[in-house]
């Protein structure tokens, strides 16, 4: 049976937090703890959808929610630095063909890390895993992850983790009616809550309800010993991500 992981995408003090409370419920209701991508220092207007939280109007609130999910079992990571797309390019994962990362120089996407990191550090978490704004990234960025002490990356393709260059991969759903058939293996469903519509939260509410069995908690995708991909798997997962974007583009 295939295993479902989740994951959230664009978490910021100004996000749409009625949205995100509303899904945090859902994943309350049912003991499902996820994967949240924070951006430490947004720089994205269109993830600011409102004003701060009111709970967050001292640093110290914001801060205090973040232990307190990590402490019941939520996964934090590190979702860029400012979340403000510099290129137009898709890099070794192509989905998007724009990135904040992909096509930067090595130095400049260390720095970037760096600082995306001591402000993390600076909200009281530590984390070892890194998502990509847009899912972009190229072999600068891998480097400068390693140099920077990261040990996961939450995107790619495949039925379990892998490795890639000296990195610890966790596949994201490529087509999530498809996964949701599957008999074995492991995927993550990437939730973006300021997007959802009431379709995607019957869906999600259904999910849940229906195959809670099917659902773990995304740290137990940590403990999965991963597996040693080639030049060939890595081929196939580029290709399917440029697919991918073609097709959702016409």
């Amino acid at each position: 049976m295939r295993k479902i992981a989740i994951r959230i995408d664009d978490v910021t003090p100004e996000m749409d937090w009625v949205k995100f409370h509303r899904f945090e419920k859902m994943l309350d209701k049912y003991q499902v703890c996820p994967l949240i991508g924070v951006v430490p220092e947004n720089g994205d207007p269109t993830l600011a959808g409102q004003e701060k939280n009111p709970a967050f109007a001292e640093q110290q609130g914001y801060t205090d929610w973040l232990l307190k999910k990590k402490s019941a079992g939520w996964s934090i990571a590190l979702h860029g630095c400012f979340h403000v797309y510099q290129t137009k390019q898709g890099g070794l994962f192509p989905l998007n063909h724009f990135s904040e990362f992909a096509g930067q120089p090595y130095r400049e996407q260390l720095r970037l890390l760096r600082h995306g990191r001591e402000r993390l550090k600076a909200l009281g978490v530590e984390s070892d895993i890194f998502m990509a704004p847009g899912h972009s990234f190229d072999q600068n960025t891998l480097a400068a992850l390693k140099e920077n002490g990261f040990r996961y990356v939450t995107d790619g393709y495949g039925s379990r983790p892998y490795l890639r260059e000296g990195l610890v991969f966790l596949p994201i759903s490529f087509l999530r009616s498809r996964e949701r058939k599957k008999k074995d293996g492991y995927t993550t469903y990437v939730v973006h809550t300021w997007d959802m519509s009431e379709g995607e939260f019957r869906w999600y509410e259904d999910l849940f309800r229906t195959e809670r069995e099917r659902i773990i908690d995304y740290r137990e995708l940590l403990q999965l010993t991963p597996q040693k991909r080639g030049a060939a798997g890595n081929l196939k997962e580029y290709l399917m991500a440029g697919g991918k974007r073609l097709a959702a583009k016409l």
